[in-house]
């Protein structure tokens, strides 16, 4: 493995306990302390999103992400075991989540900023509701959610009717691309920090802590793609060492021991004490792996023969088939406003600009161009030259 991979990372990996879905602990190794200081954070979540929705309409509350699965992160300072991951909490409410999310989230957003400094963490909140769960289609968000939670309010009663979710081997080709499109943005925003003029300390975690997750999710879009995930960062470790890979892949070895890094990563985080250079290198040799892996999984998804960049780009193919035409333009015009009803590509899904978009400036680097430039602009409908970071990542938050 290329020394750039993680030098600040520490040797060993956490001791593991049984993996469980009932999760009794938020962390694998955290203190006592810790634990506590997560659960005192979820009875004031719980008791401020009482105060928030009428109890006729609550019908439950989850913690999820690595905390609700036991396996959260845990950051080891001076003072002590400190969470560092966000706190990902879903608030089930009765009736229509679009209504829902009018009526609460901004009270909801205004606790989550109240209690983010008493849990040392953000904390985000999706409003959703039951019945919006059990007639969703199989995605892995909703996997892992299913698969790995912590009560606040309520019980696995309450998800009768999504069985569905709890098969990996169902979970398509398509959600592996967005979990790729998701972590490759992360590198686009790390390596503009890394481009900044001035470079802080807290950019240089915010570039370690997108590569680690890179690396995680690079394995992770291979699990996917051989029906192999599990929900648990460890069992999918230990899935990925033992996969037998039906072809030749020359790059999985790599892929492998990258994994390993964001699992450990994940589980016992740490703040990068590398220099701007160093994190220059580590960011260039993910995003070259990144870029084998996700013209792989687009020519296995996608039945191609992608062999670059940007022949993936300069491809007319939908990204996204048998999805829904009219619901896709209604979705364009929530990414992209009005103006996307005189788009071309209307009836496509907006995450094929997305893709196209990320691809272009990640491994192509538009920049350097004007006429790749503009094709960005298109993709993104309009945006102006002097922001186009800004808007790729405006785009890409409606469409992750």
């Amino acid at each position: 493995m290329p020394t750039t991979l993680a030098p600040d990372l520490r040797s060993g990996f956490v001791t593991a306990r049984p993996i469980s879905k009932s999760a009794t602990r938020f962390t694998l190794n955290g203190g006592d302390a810790l634990e506590q200081q997560l659960a005192n954070v979820c009875k004031k979540v719980l008791a401020g999103i009482a105060r928030i929705i009428p109890e006729h309409k609550l019908e439950g509350l989850a913690l999820g992400g690595g905390y609700g699965r036991g396996e959260g992160g845990v950051l080891k300072t001076p003072a002590g075991d400190q969470p560092y991951n966000d706190l990902e909490f879903y608030v089930f409410v009765r009736g229509h989540p679009w209504l829902n999310e009018r009526r609460y989230a901004k009270s909801v957003h205004a606790l989550g900023e109240e209690l983010a400094l008493f849990a040392g963490v953000e904390l985000e909140f999706k409003i959703t509701s039951l019945a919006k769960l059990r007639r969703s289609s199989v995605s892995l968000f909703y996997h892992d959610l299913i698969m790995g939670h912590r009560w606040l309010l309520g019980d696995d009663r309450l998800l009768t009717g999504c069985e569905h979710h709890r098969d990996s081997e169902t979970i398509p080709l398509s959600e592996a691309i967005r979990l790729l499109m998701n972590r490759c943005s992360g590198l686009l925003f790390a390596r503009e920090k890394l481009e900044h003029a001035v470079f802080f300390a807290e950019d240089a975690d915010f570039v370690g802590r997108n590569i680690a997750k890179t690396e995680l999710a690079l394995g992770d879009a291979v699990l996917i793609a051989f029906g192999k995930y599990h929900w648990s960062c460890r069992e999918r470790g230990r899935r990925l060492r033992e996969l037998a890979a039906t072809e030749d892949l020359s790059w999985l070895e790599e892929v492998r021991q990258r994994h390993a890094v964001g699992v450990q990563f994940k589980l016992e985080p740490h703040r990068s004490g590398l220099s701007r250079e160093a994190l220059q290198e580590h960011l260039c040799a993910v995003s070259a792996i990144a870029l084998q892996s996700w013209l792989w999984l687009e020519n296995r998804r996608l039945s191609g023969d992608f062999r670059s960049a940007a022949d993936y780009t300069a491809s007319g193919i939908n990204k996204f088939p048998g999805t829904s035409g009219w619901r896709n333009r209604l979705t364009n015009v929530k990414v992209f406003g009005p103006r996307a009803l005189l788009l071309p590509r209307q009836r496509r899904h907006p995450r094929e600009r997305i893709l196209n978009a990320l691809v272009l400036m990640l491994w192509v680097r538009a920049e350097t161009s004007i006429g790749l430039a503009q094709k960005v602009r298109r993709e993104l409908a309009g945006s102006e030259p002097s922001a186009i970071i800004s808007e790729y990542r405006r785009r890409w938050r409606l469409t992750s």
